[in-house]
């Protein structure tokens, strides 16, 4: 199973003192990182707020008498923070659900968790079921430009622009799939099937990792996909199917 080549792609990987999220390449995850801001925002605003209160109160000698059994002020500052909950509720229930929505997939992918790596199907060709396995890369076989612990021997490839379905379990243990920048992030449990959707919006090569401690090597099962265009998948797809 090789890699696409030839095409232009973006890496997203998290750099030496990153605060923010990795560039999203997902319409969830534009989402995901507009809510963040918003709400640190808000945040942020009560902080400096509470702190010039703080600030103004402390070194005060006067006392005002008006403040203790003030109804009035004891009905602000009892509404104030409900309205601003119902502020932060109201855009993250909106994006839970967009999360959980179902679509209707144009591509679905199977993807089961191993002690300690991941296995993947494409099963929607009648031509012939697409399966393989993906295993990190030893430091030894990496070559320059390769990522240290990220690079697996056979990436997952999608198509951009595509509503993709990825049905996740695993073999074993508890797993989990995780790819920041696409917004994803299912439990890949023994027995039970978790599915997430998604639609990726450029091409790029984008890092995961297990996110559950799963055994001894639970650091060394990195998830890699990369995206690619129409033309590009169905080259790949043909090379595989025949």
């Amino acid at each position: 199973m090789n890699k696409i080549n030839n095409t232009w792609f973006l890496k997203d990987l998290p750099e030496k003192s990153q605060i923010n999220f990795q560039d999203p390449s997902s319409p969830v995850m534009e989402q995901i990182i507009i809510l963040h801001d918003y709400t640190m925002f808000i945040l942020l605003a009560i902080l400096i707020f509470i702190l010039w209160i703080l600030i103004k109160i402390i070194p005060a000698t006067l006392y005002w008498q008006n403040i203790n059994e003030n109804t009035k002020l004891e009905i602000l500052w009892t509404t104030l923070p409900a309205i601003i909950l119902i502020i932060i509720a109201y855009p993250s229930l909106k994006l839970l659900y967009a999360t959980d929505e179902s679509i209707e997939p144009e591509l679905t992918i199977k993807s089961i968790g191993n002690q300690w790596y991941w296995s993947y199907e494409y099963s929607d060709y009648e031509q012939k079921k697409i399966e393989f396995t993906s295993y990190m890369l030893p430091t030894e076989e990496l070559k320059n430009g390769d990522n240290r612990l990220l690079e697996v021997d056979n990436r997952l490839i999608i198509p951009i622009h595509t509503n993709i379905r990825i049905l996740i379990t695993a073999a074993d243990v508890l797993h989990s799939f995780t790819i920041p920048s696409l917004g994803i992030k299912a439990d890949a449990i023994p027995g039970r099937l978790n599915q997430v959707n998604f639609l990726s919006t450029r091409p790029g090569v984008f890092y995961g990792q297990c996110s559950e401690l799963c055994g001894t090597n639970h650091s060394f099962m990195p998830i890699v996909i990369e995206t690619t265009n129409l033309k590009n998948y169905s080259y790949f797809i043909h090379t595989e199917t025949n």
